[in-house]
Parts: structure tokens; C-alpha cells; sequence
């Protein structure tokens, strides 16, 4: 192996040389951002920020394609997660899977986005739906395509030293840093909901009740026993006021029924 002679100070000296011959190009943007605290010393690119955004975009997706070849079991839920991700307090269309004669469609606003599931809401339900029956999602026609990649906390200083010094206290306290460091699954995500009225629709039948528990790959509502989470393909809120105007109709129903007899 040939060694070269050049000493060290000689090296160093001719690298100085070169590296005052570069041309620096400033970015103006950064040089703003400096003067305001805010910038880098050593900026992440050259590139402009519209082609940088652009860029990493395109890596992020073609990372997400990749790992979907890789996990095609997993290949739909990580999908829906992203899509809703970037959706996140914006308004979605949810097509669920279901017979032709009774096509379930979900409008609402993005809300909690899990491992398992996404949460929409709308001005009356809170709905529940999980990704394994979520034949597609998307924009309603009509509304613009909003890019907000998970939505900025504002992390004031008190929440800072918090953070720092009681971590998990903090975090499970507010429902919004829980959904930022953590995805919950479904069964972790309604046991936070005990006593919370629902509907439960499964393929072949209808539930409604008070939730009483959620383990085990199970959601025990009052009175109408356990249903296991693999067959939910919608659970929504209730109202109490709802239940009681169904309650109602049912019991005038039946008298009616017994009338006829």
C-alpha cells in the first residue's frame, strides 16, 4: 500500500486552502431565522424548503410502500394510520364493509388516531372504527386537501419541566400528549370510556348499552353481555336522551303489538 508523504500541518493547510474557495451559499431564510433565534447553524440541506418538503415527503411515503411489501399483514393499518394522521381534526369519509343492501357511510372529524383504530367525531357521536373493517377512507368531494402532519402541541415552558421531571403523570393526564407519545389499541382506548352509553354494530346484530369494561379482547356492555372486539365494525356514542326517545318507541311498539293481539 503506497503511503503518501504529505504531512499532517501540510494536509490541514491545503484543506483551509480549498475551504476558502468554496462558494458559500446563504440561505436567506436561515439567515432570517438566526437573527431571530430560530435558525440553524448548520442547516439540514441546500435545497430550497419547497423541494426539501417535497423530498422528504417522498422518502416518508416510499418508506411506508416499502415496509407495507415487507408486512403485508400489516399493510392496511399502517396505511389508514398515516392517512388519518395527516388528517387529524380535519373532516374524513369512511366506507366500512358490509353487505350491498346496507352500505355503512361515516362522516366526521379525525380525532383520535390508534393502533388499531381511528376515532371520528361529529357535533351529536363520538364513532369508533376499526381499521380491520375500513374498506377505504378520504376527503369528502368538494373540500380541500389540507397537509397538517400531526398537529403542533403548544409546549409552554410550565408543560416543559413537567415533562422533564414527572413524565407519565404529565402524559396520562391530557388525553392530546397521550395520543402524541402513544397509540393506543381499541380495547385500551374504550376501557377509558367506562360508563359511556354506545352502539355496537357487529355484522349480524346491534347493540346498545353502558360500557362496563374493555380487556381481553372484549367490551362488556350492561345488561347485553360481552362482545368480542374482533366483530365491532362501528361503535358510537350515545346520548342519553337518544336512548330514552329508543326506549320509548320501543315500549309503544310493543303495547301497539299487544293491542293488535
Amino acid at each position: 500500500m503506497k503511503q503518501s508523504d504529505i504531512r499532517l500541518d501540510e494536509y490541514v493547510e491545503k484543506l483551509w486552502e480549498q475551504r476558502n474557495k468554496e462558494k458559500v451559499n446563504e440561505s436567506s431564510e436561515n439567515l432570517v431565522r438566526l437573527k431571530n433565534g430560530e435558525g440553524l447553524s448548520s442547516p439540514g440541506s441546500d435545497l430550497p424548503a419547497e423541494e426539501l418538503k417535497l423530498v422528504q415527503q417522498h422518502i416518508h411515503r416510499s418508506n411506508l410502500f416499502q415496509l407495507s411489501k415487507a408486512l403485508p399483514d400489516k399493510k392496511k393499518e399502517l396505511i389508514l394510520r398515516k392517512f388519518f394522521k395527516h388528517k387529524r381534526n380535519q373532516q374524513v369519509e369512511v366506507f366500512i364493509h358490509s353487505d350491498r343492501n346496507n352500505p355503512i357511510h361515516i362522516v366526521g372529524k379525525v380525532n383520535t388516531i390508534g393502533r388499531d383504530f381511528v376515532t371520528l367525531t361529529t357535533l351529536k357521536d363520538r364513532i369508533w372504527l376499526p381499521y380491520t373493517n375500513i374498506e377505504s377512507a378520504n376527503v369528502p368531494y368538494g373540500l380541500p386537501e389540507v397537509s397538517s402532519t400531526h398537529q403542533h402541541f403548544v409546549y409552554d415552558e410550565e408543560l416543559r419541566n413537567k415533562l422533564i421531571t414527572r413524565f407519565s403523570e404529565t402524559v396520562i393526564s391530557k388525553d392530546v400528549l397521550l395520543q402524541q407519545f402513544f397509540e393506543e389499541t381499541l380495547e385500551t382506548n374504550l376501557q377509558t370510556w367506562k360508563g359511556t352509553n354506545v352502539k355496537v354494530i357487529t355484522q349480524d346484530t346491534t347493540y346498545s348499552g353502558k360500557i362496563v369494561q374493555s380487556k381481553d379482547g372484549i367490551v362488556e356492555l350492561k345488561r347485553r353481555g360481552q362482545i368480542p372486539l374482533s366483530e365491532i365494525k362501528v361503535l358510537k356514542s350515545i346520548r342519553l336522551s337518544t336512548m330514552l326517545i329508543g326506549f320509548l318507541r320501543s315500549k309503544s311498539h310493543i303495547r301497539k303489538e299487544d293491542n293488535n293481539g
